[in-house]
């Protein structure tokens, strides 16, 4: 591909954050601490989950850098990052959390396969880049078209990622067409991340951004995108990151029979606290984030002290100091919500979080209930025991 060149080894990788927790460094795969997502509303970039199939892309010429758009439409086109930047820009905050996000919480129900993700596969960030209805009316396809003349149904983002479940060929991933037409739906061809260009772990010099979906259809180092009459079949969309029942195992998964996951469900944690905290008893700031996918808003995020008998229900903020407010105007439908509850803890216990979206859907109690073989989804009440000390601690 033009402008990219360097090894497909691991010998370039970006420096990283040291507080980082690294759950794999071939292909690295890390996350902060959570108490610093619990910490800002927009999520710093050094702070961001690092998710890679494979050695990170070295982009060196990014004057050469250009993106294909083939597929089953009229006029297929080759883009340059200045044409991709010469349409208007937009600016969406939005949440990516990983399918993986607390996997390591449902391994400990039953073996899971999957990175040992623990809270913080997740994020929120302002992306800056152009709409992709926007850059698929440059090939002819207007906005809102659920089907192109000769049946194109779906977009396929191709990587310049390259990795072993593929065989050593691309990462990829799709999303459906009316999706991707839909300026509603929000869709970037990003450039910036938080008001700064992308950086290599983030995708440099262009990604694709679809908001309230899983992170997996938000491919990175974008090189080519192609509108096809099916689901993209790579891996990732078929053989993978689909939500099976508790009685499905290794032996007898059929992954035809699920569909590839989309959305992410309605989400929350507490990143105030940390299993065993030892505090002193007396009022408790139980705080954290909570999210929802396909643009649905949080309702309400509760908080128990007693295990989930008895609940308190937290306040919740997007901008400092503004009480948030779901499917408002002024609140943004793509990103987490930040909550937070002043709890009285007098003796040890187990600190419990839920939240419900607008939609009315909630959180799962138990996660032995939505086990599944991959570990994804883990969207069970989150929980963390707490030891009350009367010393001084």
């Amino acid at each position: 591909m033009p402008g990219v060149t360097g090894p497909s080894d691991y010998s370039r990788e970006p420096p990283r954050h040291p507080s980082l927790k690294i759950n794999a460094k071939e292909p690295f795969n890390a996350e902060p601490p959570r108490s610093a997502l619990g910490a800002a509303y927009v999520t710093p970039v050094e702070f961001f989950y690092k998710r890679n199939h494979g050695p990170i892309p070295v982009v060196d010429d990014v004057h050469s850098y250009s993106v294909s758009i083939t597929g089953l439409i009229e006029n297929p086109k080759q883009l340059f990052l200045n044409d991709i930047r010469a349409l208007p820009k937009y600016n969406v905050t939005a949440t990516l959390q990983c399918a993986g996000n607390r996997r390591t919480a449902m391994s400990q129900t039953r073996t899971v396969k999957g990175v040992g993700w623990d809270v913080s596969a997740i994020g929120n960030a302002v992306w800056g880049g152009a709409k992709l209805a926007d850059v698929l009316e440059l090939v002819g396809i207007s906005k809102l078209t659920g089907a192109t003349k000769s049946g194109g149904k779906h977009v396929e983002f191709v990587s310049v990622d390259r990795c072993k479940e593929e065989n050593g060929g691309p990462y990829k991933a799709s999303i459906p067409l009316i999706q991707a037409t839909s300026p509603e739906a929000d869709v970037l061809l990003a450039y910036e991340m938080n008001g700064e260009t992308l950086n290599r772990d983030h995708g440099y010099p262009l990604r694709v951004v679809v908001p309230g979906v899983i992170g997996a259809r938000s491919v990175k180092w974008l090189d080519s995108i192609n509108v096809i009459a099916e689901e993209c079949q790579g891996f990732f969309m078929q053989k993978d990151y689909k939500m099976f029942p508790p009685s499905v195992n290794w032996d007898n998964i059929n992954w035809s029979t699920r569909r590839p996951q989309m959305d992410f469900p309605v989400q929350c944690v507490i990143c105030s606290l940390e299993d065993v905290n030892a505090i002193k008893p007396g009022k408790v700031k139980v705080s954290g984030y909570a999210a929802s996918g396909g643009g649905r808003g949080i309702e309400r995020v509760d908080v128990s002290v007693d295990g989930g008998n008895t609940w308190v229900e937290a306040s919740r903020h997007q901008k400092t100091g503004i009480p948030y407010i779901a499917e408002a105007t002024c609140s943004d439908k793509w990103a987490w919500v930040l909550f937070e509850a002043l709890v009285d803890v007098q003796q040890s216990t187990q600190i419990v979080a839920k939240a419900v979206d607008s939609a009315a859907n909630v959180q799962p109690e138990k996660v032995e209930d939505i086990w599944n073989l991959r570990g994804i989804l883990n969207t069970s009440w989150h929980r963390v025991q707490v030891r009350v000390g009367h010393s001084n601690l």
